[in-house]
């Protein structure tokens, strides 16, 4: 007898007819992220006995190199982890701080009005890896060395470049061209590499190899930080030695709501996952598996949560350490339906002004056979970050600091050693103590929205994984107050929005400011169910 939940228990099968990709399944072990290669090299991890969070180290450092202007060892990350053992959750923040030096009356004296898009200015300690350190020696069972070699050898014997990263890295072509060390390290023969080009990066290749042999001290000190330290001071930035030495990953208890039966896991802040929560919160008092799941009710409540959730998060999430931030209330379902009642079924709201969000990140998941779960992304915020590259290390530098505001007593206001808003956020869900799924939307201020549009789409319309991952996303740009939607949304829905007020630009079919999903869902019977953005390079694998 076949067993089977959610969408599999219905009559209608979605493929081969509606074309696209087929959901990935597999009884062991899976993998889901943005390119092949780091996808086959999580798996293989797993193969070896290494653990969920071992496969997604492995990942993202080899992420670091294939996809290298939206991760790298210069970027921050976090990770969600459920131990099948206990049933926890473990959460850890593995993004840096503000450089000890940089202050808002020494910008403004200056005459830096906001914090700058680019540059030295914008570069905070890179925490990502000495998270892959700690989530090796804490969460996996294979030596850290292990998990770096196969982004040693890319980066040193070359891969080929994908479609969609060969795209990203046109756009950033003439960022790179800005400064020397740059371009030397990213435009070879002067422009960015096209399709199916080979690339090599030896600089970082000799990095990846000393952290591979003598952990993550080898970058937070000697010759790499000497000359990331050098590189951003050259620049007009803060960052030092001693920033860099004293950084250390925080292990956090991870926040959560109930939604539907399902308890939703988020890092903390100054993660903007509790954006993704107060949604879910206020959706969760309307009838959404009701609505047409295309239909311009559905995304017209959705974006009209994350308006109110976004006022929350501009306005009051900022670094705990530095700033009182109310989680219990903004988490509370009593608030949650007083906000509920702000919203107009018929009109669209004006949103909160907030400050622009970077949107490169990658976003990587596995579970392993033993059951555990990790959710782990890795981010250089902008594309290619800074556009800073430490000379001889091949490491970009993430341009984190660009979230700060520069408004004394503000949560998120800069100041010596604080934590930057954060906008990456991986996602994880259970059900009764066990793990349900692992997932994430990578892309700057679509994340929370694609968490709720995904979770929706997998819980209250039932959806395979993969049609889960497919189906039509929305994004609202606070900046603009532009709604997009992907152009698969029906014209007759479009006008409907458009008459309740909402600002609409229709994208192509696949919009990439919709962010990119991957999913693994375990279903009832133990099996893995996995899904893999078409928006992306990447896939799904499973064992």
């Amino acid at each position: 007898m076949f067993r089977s939940e959610g969408a599999a228990a219905k009559t209608r099968v979605r493929r081969p007819d509606g074309g696209g990709r087929s959901t990935v399944y597999g009884t062991r072990g899976a993998v889901s992220c943005e390119h092949p290669l780091a996808a086959v090299e999580g798996l293989r991890v797993l193969d070896e006995g290494g653990t969920a969070a071992d496969a997604c180290v492995a990942m993202a450092a080899c992420l670091a190199v294939v996809a290298p202007m939206t991760t790298g060892m210069g970027g921050d990350a976090f990770l969600l982890f459920y131990e099948a053992g206990s049933g926890r959750v473990i959460g850890a923040n593995g993004s840096g701080r503000a450089p000890r030096g940089a202050t808002i009356e020494g910008l403004r004296a200056r005459g830096v009005k906001e914090m700058p898009e680019r540059g030295g200015l914008s570069v905070t300690v890179p925490g990502a890896v000495r998270l892959w350190e700690d989530a090796a020696r804490r969460l996996g069972k294979l030596p850290l060395g292990r998990l770096l070699e196969p982004a040693r050898r890319y980066a040193e014997e070359g891969f080929p470049v994908t479609e969609v990263v060969s795209r990203y890295w046109e756009v950033a072509a003439e960022l790179l061209g800005s400064r020397e060390a740059s371009a030397r390290c990213f435009l070879p023969g002067g422009r960015a590499p096209r399709p199916g080009e080979v690339f090599r990066q030896p600089d970082l290749a000799r990095t990846l190899a000393l952290v591979a042999e003598s952990g993550s001290e080898a970058f937070y000190g000697g010759e790499v930080a000497r000359s990331i330290a050098r590189a951003v001071q050259e620049d007009g930035g803060y960052l030092s030695e001693e920033d860099l030495a004293a950084h250390e990953t925080t292990w956090v208890e991870p926040i959560s709501t109930g939604y539907r039966g399902l308890e939703v896991h988020e890092i903390p802040p100054p993660g903007q996952g509790i954006a993704a929560l107060e949604m879910l919160n206020i959706l969760e008092g309307f009838d959404m598996g009701s609505l047409d799941p295309s239909g311009a009710e559905r995304i017209h409540l959705e974006v009209e949560a994350k308006k109110l959730a976004f006022r929350d998060l501009f306005g009051k999430v900022g670094d705990p350490e530095f700033a009182a931030v109310p989680v219990e209330e903004l988490l509370s379902k009593d608030y949650a339906a007083r906000l509920r009642e702000e919203i107009s079924p018929e009109r669209a709201a004006v949103p909160s002004v907030g400050p622009a969000l970077g949107s490169d990140t990658t976003y990587l998941c596995a579970v392993d056979a033993g059951g555990n779960g990790c959710s782990f992304i890795n981010s250089l915020y902008m594309g290619f970050g800074s556009g800073v590259v430490a000379d001889g290390t091949g490491v970009c530098l993430q341009n984190r600091g660009r979230s700060f505001r520069l408004v004394e007593g503000h949560p998120n206001a800069l100041a010596p050693g604080k934590r930057p808003m954060h906008t990456i956020i991986p996602g994880l869900v259970t059900r009764d103590g066990a793990l349900w799924a692992v997932f994430g939307v990578m892309g700057g201020p679509m994340q929370p929205q694609g968490h709720a549009q995904l979770l929706s789409n997998l819980i209250d319309h039932r959806m395979e994984p993969q049609e889960a991952v497919d189906h039509p996303r929305h994004f609202h740009d606070h900046e603009g107050d532009v709604l997009l939607v992907e152009g698969r949304v029906a014209p007759a829905e479009v006008e409907r929005l458009r008459r309740m007020g909402h600002r609409v630009e229709v994208g192509p079919a696949y919009a990439i400011p919709t962010g990119g999903a991957q999913l693994i869902r375990v279903l009832e019977d133990g099996v893995r169910a996995c899904g893999s953005d078409p928006r992306k390079d990447g896939c799904a694998l499973a064992q």
